[in-house]
């Protein structure tokens, strides 16, 4: 009865998107007001994140049965949104997804397809992989149609999608579909696999893909730390994302985060807590030229702040690898030429012939024409030799690959580290809620 109810008040209070140009000077305002229901601020900063708009502020409030969210987006080139079609789709798509109902956990993007499989790697990263699991595909007439693979922590996931190359439509047959998966997850394995490797495979219907990357590093427990040592150890750890929580009472856990900014930042981090089963009662993003500054109050499904060290530090460990995961390190090299079955396999083995590691790839196909994207170093994590990539260049055509930017030397120092948490909220909340309350428990 409980169930039937809240689907007759959502029904009724439809969400409200207002999207305005005058409320800011220099972004475009996007205001959703809705009943609130777990899951539903990530289905909102997904649609954004997905029309390619960067969250400069953002205002989330969701206490009780009410979801007030404010955020300021700009394009890609920092412009406001002015195009009134694209106006009206972003309010089309955030009222369809803030006003859908599903009792089933994880179904926010599922995305049905009759085009393509949907192949879904883990395991332990190292030199040459890509290229290994490309060969398998190109020797098995399975055309890569778009794919995106990361890296963390000694670890790899990937979610790829391919068609059968005599068809061009998704591989449906099960002999076949068992193959692949078993010839791939030998590759994963290796010779000293300690980790199981996993492989599966999904057709038609596939989650949202980025999401999925998330679930999968995360259910890997790549936030789990390897330990190093010397110099690289010292630059890791002051290199990596500020995060701090601390408890209010009974009623909320506050996390305060820094890190440099990037696209999808907040995608990243509210996608992380949602699949921890962890609520967003309060919330601020404040972004500067390079940094980024997010603040939020939380609660675990079951109404309680976390409340154990061990909780405390998983959560802190999975914050900091969602922040990491999509870090663009080493050199951005994109390819743009006619795609054709075993390109990727051919590009990839060219790479790891001239001893490249790809720390990240984005692979999309669109009209018969191919537009990768590889972040790449050298064996050891380091620049690559300009010498080396002025051969693979020679090597795959000077029209077709072109080096775009180096992200290791174009990074910032990290910012100074805070002794204490400053907040963003200010005295917003110390005039209502929190006014005659004490900090029991800080972390820092």
């Amino acid at each position: 009865m409980d169930d039937e109810y809240a689907k007759l008040i959502r029904r009724v209070n439809q969400p409200r998107v207002v999207i305005d140009n005058n409320a800011c000077e220099d972004a475009t305002v996007i205001q959703v007001d809705s009943v609130n229901k777990h899951g539903i601020l990530l289905e909102v900063v997904q649609v954004l994140t997905d029309m390619n708009l960067t969250i400069r502020k953002a205002y989330i409030a969701s206490d009780g049965g009410w979801f007030m969210d404010v955020f300021n987006v700009v394009d890609n080139d920092g412009n406001k949104i002015r195009d009134k079609e694209i106006i009206d789709y972003i309010q089309r798509r955030i009222e369809t997804s803030a006003g859908f109902v599903s009792s089933r956990r994880g179904s926010v993007g599922v995305m049905p397809s009759e085009e393509h499989t949907s192949i879904e790697l883990a395991g332990t990263d190292r030199p040459g992989l890509l290229s290994e699991v490309c060969a398998v595909l190109a020797d098995l007439r399975c055309n890569v149609v778009n794919a995106e693979i990361w890296t963390h922590n000694t670890r790899a996931a990937a979610v790829v999608h391919v068609t059968d190359d005599s068809t061009g439509c998704a591989i449906t047959d099960p002999k076949r579909l068992l193959m692949i998966k078993d010839l791939l997850c030998n590759v994963l394995k290796g010779n000293d696999d300690l980790k199981t490797a996993k492989t599966m495979l999904s057709a038609p219907g596939v989650m949202h893909r980025e999401r999925r990357l998330h679930q999968i590093m995360f259910a890997d427990r790549d936030y789990e730390r390897v330990e190093r040592t010397g110099v690289r150890a010292v630059e890791e750890r002051s290199s990596r994302p500020q995060v701090n929580l601390l408890n209010i009472e009974k009623d909320y856990t506050v996390i305060t985060m820094r890190a440099k900014d990037r696209p999808k930042l907040l995608f990243d981090i509210i996608c992380t807590l949602t699949d921890m089963q962890y609520v967003v009662f309060h919330g601020m993003v404040n972004t500067t030229r390079m940094d980024a500054n997010q603040e939020f109050y939380i609660r675990h499904v079951d109404g309680l702040p976390i409340s154990s060290e061990a909780e405390r530090v998983r959560v802190i460990q999975c914050l900091e690898a969602a922040i990491e995961r999509r870090a663009s390190e080493g050199l951005e090299l994109e390819l743009c030429t006619e795609d054709r079955l075993g390109l990727l396999s051919d590009i990839t083995r060219i790479f790891r012939e001239n001893s490249l590691c790809i720390k990240r790839a984005l692979i999309s196909t669109k009209g018969g024409k191919a537009k990768d994207t590889f972040y790449v170093t050298d064996m050891t994590g380091n620049s690559v030799d300009p010498k080396i990539i002025d051969s693979i260049c020679r090597q795959i055509g000077r029209s077709a690959l072109q080096v775009k930017h180096n992200r290791s030397s174009l990074a910032p120092k990290p910012p100074h580290q805070e002794t204490t948490i400053s907040y963003l909220f200010g005295n917003l909340f110390k005039a209502r809620t929190f006014q005659n309350f004490k900090l029991i428990r800080s972390y820092s």
